[in-house]
This record gives C-alpha cells, sequence and structure tokens, in this order.
C-alpha cells in the first residue's frame, strides 16, 4: 500500500481533567490503485500508538476507498466497520461493496480501514511463525469445548495464548481499544477532509459508532448501527466489580441464537425437502430431527463434525441466509443427518487488494474485547455459565458464553477503553437498525442501543439473519439511502420485511429498491 506522510493540526480541546492535550498529526492518505485494474484505491494511515503520548511510537493503518459512481453527485465519505471485532476492512469492505443501496454507492466515496491491532494494519500478532499459530490452533476444539478432557486443554491453550501475547506485543494489546479505534477513525475523518463524519456500522461495528458518537458528538453528521451491541452490557454498565457474567451473556446473544434457530427450523419443517433438505415434515418433526441429530454427534461424530463444531457451524451459517446460505446449511445438516461428509462451502473469490488473505489470528479479536469488556477471571465458571444458558437457550447458549472463555487469562486491560455516558446529544440523529432473528445480536440490543442514544430512530427489520446490510431489503435500503443522503430518518416505529423469506420463492417486492425515497414493505 502506499506510504503516508503526515501534517500538523492546531491543538485538541483540553483532556478531562484540564490540561490540553497536543494533537495527534492527521494523517496525509496518498491514494493509489490498490492493484492493476482494480476500482479501489489504497493508502496507509499513520496514528499515535497512544492518543496521550501523540508525538512517541506510530503504528499503521491500512486503507482503501471506492471513489463514488457518480462524482457530479458526490456527498462525502461514508467510512464502514465490517464488525468483529476483528474484521479486516480493507477485505470485507470490496467483497461487500455491491450489498450498499445503489445510490449510497453513486453519491459517497466508501473507505473502510483494517483497525488497528487486525489484519494488514499494525497487527497483534504473539507468534513467531505460522506454523506456531497452526500448532496453536490445532489445541483449541472446534466450536467450544465438551468434556473435562477438552475443557482442561481450552484452558491451557488460553493461559499459553496470553503469555505469548504478553512476551511479543506488552505495548499493543494495551492499546487497540475501541475508543483508540474511535480516534482512529476521526483522525481518518480530517484525513479526508470532511467536517463531519457519517459512518455505517454492522455488529461490532455499532459499538465502535457509538463510543465515536459520544467521544465526538458534535461530529456525526449520519450514522447507521446495523446489528447493535447494547453498550451497557457490552461494558458491564461499566461497573469495577469482578464481572460474574460474559460479555455475550449480557447481549443475549445465546438467546437470540436459539430464537433463530428455532425459526430457520420452523420454516424449513414448513416446507417440502426440494426448498428446504432437512424437513422433516412439520416444524416440530424438523426440531426432533435437529436435536437427535446434535445428539448422536455427541457420541459419534462425522470425520471432524463434531457436535460442538455443528452448533458451531449453525450459528456462523444464519449469518447470511440470502443467496443460499440457509439452504446450504440445510444441506449440510442433511449430509451430517446421512453420515455423510459435507462438501466444504466455496470461499468467495479474493477481492481485487494488495494483501485478501492477511493473517486474523484469535490473538487479534480477543485482544479487543477482553480489553474492552468484562468477563469472569475464574476459567471454572465458563462450564458452569455454560450449562446454565444451555437450560436456558439450548445448544447455543454453549457456543456463546465460551466466545469470550479466552479472557479468563487474558493479560491485559485496555489503557484508554470507554465506558460511558452513552447520551450525549449528538449533531445530528443516529439511525439504529435491528434483525428479529438474527444469531449474534439480538433485536434486544438494538432497541436498548436506541433508547441509550441521545438522539436515535430505531428501524426493525423482519428477517433472519446477522444485519440487514448482509441480508438485504429493499426497504431498510430505501430508508438508508434517504437518510445517509439528505438526514431523513424513518418514521417512528418503521418496519421492514425481508425481500426473499427463507426457503420461500423469489417474489418481487415492488417499490424502489435503491433507496431513492422508496417506502417499500413498511409496516406503521
Amino acid at each position: 500500500m502506499a506510504t503516508c506522510s503526515t501534517i500538523l493540526t492546531g491543538p485538541n480541546l483540553a483532556s478531562a481533567g484540564g490540561a490540553p492535550i497536543p494533537s495527534a498529526p492527521i494523517p496525509r492518505l496518498d491514494w493509489s490503485r490498490c492493484v492493476l485494474g482494480s476500482e479501489f484505491d489504497c493508502a496507509t494511515a499513520k496514528v499515535p500508538l497512544d492518543y496521550d503520548d501523540p508525538g512517541g511510537p506510530t503504528i499503521e493503518l491500512a486503507v482503501v476507498r471506492r471513489k463514488a459512481a457518480d462524482p457530479g453527485r458526490r456527498v462525502g465519505t461514508l467510512f464502514f466497520n465490517p464488525g468483529g471485532p476483528g474484521g479486516p476492512g480493507t477485505v470485507q469492505m470490496p467483497q461487500n461493496y455491491e450489498s450498499f443501496p445503489r445510490e449510497v454507492r453513486e453519491r459517497f466515496d466508501i473507505i473502510s480501514w483494517d483497525p488497528r491491532g487486525i489484519g494488514n494494519s499494525t497487527a497483534v500478532n504473539c507468534f513467531g511463525s505460522p506454523e506456531e499459530a497452526a500448532d496453536w490452533n490445532a489445541k483449541t476444539p472446534a466450536g467450544f469445548p465438551v468434556g473435562k478432557k477438552e475443557r482442561a486443554a481450552f484452558t491451557a491453550a488460553y493461559e499459553e495464548l496470553g503469555r505469548r501475547c504478553e512476551q511479543r506485543a506488552p505495548e499493543l494489546v494495551r492499546h487497540v481499544s475501541t475508543a483508540d479505534t474511535a480516534r482512529d477513525l476521526d483522525q481518518l475523518r480530517q484525513a479526508v477532509g470532511d467536517q463531519q463524519l457519517a459512518y455505517y456500522g454492522i455488529s461490532y461495528g455499532t459499538y465502535l459508532g457509538a463510543t465515536y458518537a459520544n467521544l465526538f458528538p458534535g461530529r456525526v453528521r449520519a450514522m447507521v448501527l446495523d446489528g447493535n451491541w447494547d453498550p451497557q452490557a457490552w461494558t458491564n454498565n461499566a461497573s469495577d466489580q469482578a464481572a460474574q457474567t460474559t460479555s455475550f451473556q449480557r447481549l443475549g446473544s445465546g438467546r437470540s441464537a436459539a430464537k433463530t434457530v428455532n425459526r430457520f427450523l420452523t420454516l424449513c419443517g414448513s416446507t417440502t425437502t426440494a426448498r428446504c433438505a432437512f424437513s422433516a415434515g412439520s416444524p416440530e418433526a424438523t426440531q426432533n430431527k435437529y436435536d437427535q441429530l446434535l445428539r448422536r454427534l455427541r457420541k459419534d461424530p462425522v470425520g471432524p463434525w463434531t457436535y460442538a463444531g455443528t452448533v458451531a457451524a449453525v450459528v456462523n451459517s444464519l449469518y447470511v441466509v440470502q443467496p443460499g446460505g440457509a439452504t446450504e446449511l440445510a444441506d449440510t445438516l442433511q449430509d451430517l443427518w446421512e453420515r455423510r461428509l459435507p462438501e466444504p462451502s466455496p470461499l468467495p473469490p479474493p477481492p481485487p487488494v494488495p494483501h485478501p488473505n492477511p493473517y486474523l489470528g484469535e490473538e487479534q479479536s480477543t485482544a479487543i474485547f477482553c480489553g474492552d469488556s468484562p468477563n469472569p477471571r475464574d476459567p471454572g465458571m465458563y462450564h458452569t455459565l455454560a450449562e446454565a444458558a444451555a437450560a436456558r437457550s439450548g445448544d447455543t447458549g454453549r457456543f456463546w458464553i465460551w466466545a469470550t472463555a479466552g479472557c479468563a487469562s487474558w493479560p491485559a486491560v485496555a489503557e484508554d477503553r470507554y465506558r460511558g455516558p452513552w447520551n450525549k446529544p449528538t449533531a445530528h440523529p443516529i439511525l439504529v437498525v435491528g434483525n428479529t432473528y438474527d444469531p449474534s445480536t439480538p433485536h434486544s440490543a438494538a432497541q436498548a442501543m436506541a433508547q441509550e442514544l441521545a438522539d436515535a430512530r430505531l428501524l426493525t427489520h423482519e428477517a433472519v439473519g446477522h444485519t440487514a446490510l448482509l441480508n438485504p431489503s429493499n426497504c431498510v435500503q430505501a430508508h438508508a439511502s434517504r437518510y445517509l443522503i439528505d438526514g431523513t430518518l424513518p418514521p417512528p416505529g418503521a418496519t421492514c420485511r425481508q425481500d426473499t423469506p427463507i426457503f420461500s420463492p423469489p417474489k418481487p417486492s415492488g417499490g424502489v429498491a435503491t433507496g431513492g425515497g422508496g417506502t417499500a414493505g413498511i409496516i406503521i
């Protein structure tokens, strides 16, 4: 990627303690084509490792841009974070570019970046070689640990990871907080010359957006938060007491995933095997078939397909259900039912960027969420919490409890966490979008986000899948386009429907597909 130089700006506002903080240099983005023939431009931004020491050590951020398709009608820049934490924007924005509404692509330069600690940016890497990383990965079971032996191996593996990271990246792991990344985002905003920020964040990107909105409330022009994390839940209400619950337990991810799996099985069982290969002829029979399959896999895996690995695959497969995601999941489950090895899903083609497959080790996302969000420090608590969650939410409860178990032995807390308040009045209102059947971020978290922010409007998407951007609705796209372009919010209580429900034949949805002000499918 292109090199970067810096220019200086005036002083920042005083810190909370009253002492003036020197200004960080604004990155200069020297754009060039990512690769020959690519529609995307790449650059590198240099930012401080620690914003309390802006003249100290720096790190690099890999940045990608797609210019507005209709430059004569260009509104400005739309910054995008693909979630995670740990999603490499330089890879995922090009992969998902066509998911943005056409009018947004026409009228905005769309920019994303690999957040600090991730991918092609200055990255957390706690291993000396790819072989060392692969050896560590082999020590952790697919999905989550089952049984005393796997739990002991899991705990030992994450203790080892913590030791490695403390040895190899002690400073970096303390400076990859969401607040640090929000400050990076403001640096990038200044680098492109925008007076205020237009932003689209999905999943973890909603928490980043909420953090930015409360650190820099006067700089918010427009912000779409899609697939939300409840900021109070994520920060454990800013409590200084030792956490007794996990991040995703507080968020409600296990219950939301269970609800989504049940919806998938209900719709599958309500149709024929021609549309859903796993159907047993009715919702109840299909649910029973699924439960029986999981019980069988506990004792008799199908090759590498264990019980826990299958639960994880089901949750992950329900992130993107159209086109074909739900059908592929049904085919996989039917293969396992018939004791056949499922065909691996084809990987998406690499985007036209210089490094489409950066190292994305477990330690990168772990550094962010363990540094930001309190989790129990006793490894033994996770089994107890997982079994209690399973009693409430079934198998997905176990999956989401174990998702943050690596935090028990993580060596660092972020030096610059933001824990609230979350209701600072912003220059312009924020649009919050939530799916009703989401395997990761529950609709209740979108409701909580809309309530926590000082000025936000909730748009409900009656849909299966994780985020509306990745499971599109013409109706949601129409509202998002209008809001991003001219600030018009949906009416209070607005609800959109998924264009094509899973396992149903495609049908015209009517209305405006690309967001020129249409309101197709709105229920008031």
